[in-house]
């Protein structure tokens, strides 16, 4: 996982974890030792993928697009990196093979859908409710 995709599930579970209030960006840096500057350019990206939405008003921060429990692991992590696996950095769909090595391809789809089950099966309210 990317430090963006880190520091993006964590963004989101405190989000998660304030509803059905909200949180500023500056009151979540802070709580997570996140650099201002690098999370409010996740925040962008959260909230451009659908994932949250910001407020101006007095009750400014931001929060869920959607309730906990309809947003996936793999939902953050696609809105930060796209792909969840590649190989030498094409979708693993798109890859190839000739000869002996032909059957990398089925391994590396093998792959690529136990990765994607995974992150699309935990949300965040799963997350919330995990033991501590």
């Amino acid at each position: 996982m990317s430090v963006r995709a880190d520091y993006a599930m964590r963004a989101m579970l405190v989000i998660a974890a304030a509803a059905p209030g909200r949180i500023t960006a500056p009151q979540l840096a802070e709580k997570e030792q996140l650099s201002i500057g690098s999370l409010q350019a996740i925040l962008l990206d959260l909230r451009r993928a659908g994932l949250v939405h910001s407020h101006r008003s007095a009750e400014r921060g931001y929060g869920l697009a959607r309730p906990a429990a309809a947003i996936t692991v793999g939902d953050v992590l696609r809105a930060m990196d796209g792909a969840l696996t590649t190989v030498r950095g094409l979708p693993t769909d798109q890859t190839s093979y000739a000869g002996v090595t032909r059957g990398l391809s089925r391994i590396w789809l093998s792959v690529d859908s136990a990765v994607n089950d995974i992150v699309d099966r935990v949300t965040l309210a799963d997350l919330l409710e995990a033991p501590r």
